[in-house]
Parts: structure tokens; sequence; C-alpha cells
């Protein structure tokens, strides 16, 4: 889990505070967490999403050290990409599509507080998880009032907002290597067919 830092700060003084900051924190409520470093693999794949929306996108691609603001929260989301005029050198606030690379200390945090406070930011058409450990890529969509899921793990296209054309997993994974997936002994009381 990020380090918190206990003591309460507006949203003013946590501006202050990070723009004089060493390393980043993301703000929530108040609260203040240090983020930890990504890995390499990390940086690969959000890399790799930043040129493929770089490329078919007319809209501003922003990647790590860009803070998305919601409602009561600043994030660093891995990569952004907004349609809208920009009014912040450091700060989002009307993304179109937003991705986070999914990692073991952030999963739970990507996949609970961020998804939900993500989706309150009327402007965002997608949220995407890009897993690690396997190729998976998983896309959060909004349909008017409601969210749809949608999961993607085999040669299907990936069409997303505000870009020009379909993505691949293989794009997104490019220069990256997945062990064999593990056969699964079958759990007590349970019979192997």
């Amino acid at each position: 889990m990020p380090r918190v830092k206990h003591e309460y700060l507006s949203e003013a003084e946590y501006l202050a505070r990070e723009a004089q900051a060493s390393e980043k924190h993301e703000y929530v409520d108040g609260q203040v967490f240090a983020m930890s470093g990504a890995s390499i693999r990390h940086n690969r794949i959000a890399g790799n999403l930043y040129l493929l929306w770089r490329q078919h996108s007319d809209c501003r691609v922003t990647i790590a050290d860009v803070k998305l603001r919601t409602r009561r929260a600043y994030y660093y989301p891995d990569v952004m990409l907004s349609c809208a005029g920009q009014t912040d050198e450091s700060i989002e606030s009307a993304p179109c599509l937003v991705a986070e690379v999914l990692s073991p200390t952030t999963e739970a945090i990507d996949r609970g507080a961020k998804l939900r406070a993500y989706q309150q930011v009327a402007s965002l058409q997608a949220y995407v998880l890009v897993s690690q450990d396997e190729p998976l890529i998983e896309v959060y969509r909004r349909a008017g009032e409601l969210w749809t899921y949608e999961a993607i793990s085999d040669g299907r296209a990936i069409t997303l907002p505000c870009t020009q054309r379909p993505l691949t997993l293989d794009e997104v994974y490019a220069g990256l290597a997945f062990d064999p997936p593990s056969v699964r002994e079958p759990e007590a009381g349970y019979q192997a067919w």
C-alpha cells in the first residue's frame, strides 16, 4: 500500500507542496499518499499505450507525471488522453480516456477508489486497466448514465473513444513476453475430468 501522511491538507496546500516535492503524491479528501516507483514492465506497457494514442489521436496524450483532478482527489494516471482545451500545465480535468497499468501495490485502488472517482469525471468516455501479468485489457465505457465492462484477452481489436483506430493486445504488449499459464491442481473435493 502507498504510504499515507496523516496530516490534513487543503487542496491549495497540497498543490503548493506538490509543486515543490521531489517525489509524487496523490491527494484524496485531504490525505496525501506517496507514490511508489514503477517496474520496467509497467513503464513499457504505459509507454506503448502513450505511443499508440499519440499516433492514432489528434488529442493531447500525457503520461505518469500529469495529475488528474476529480471531485475530491488528484491522481497521477499512467496515461491520459484529453481532447479538451488545456487550462493548466500540470493538471488535466477533462480527459476522454484514462489508463492504469495494474501493479500488485495499486490494483485494489485502481479497481476501487480510482474507478469510482474517474466515473464521476463528466468528460471521461473510457477507463482502461492493463494487466502486467497476462495479456488482458479491461475497459469500462460510459454508456449514458451507465458504465459497461469488457475484458479483452484474445485477438479482438480494442476500439477506444477519442482514437482513430483500434488497438491490439500485441501492440499494447509489444516487447514483452509472458510465462505460459500454469496448470492448477483441482481443489480438494473436486475431481478432474
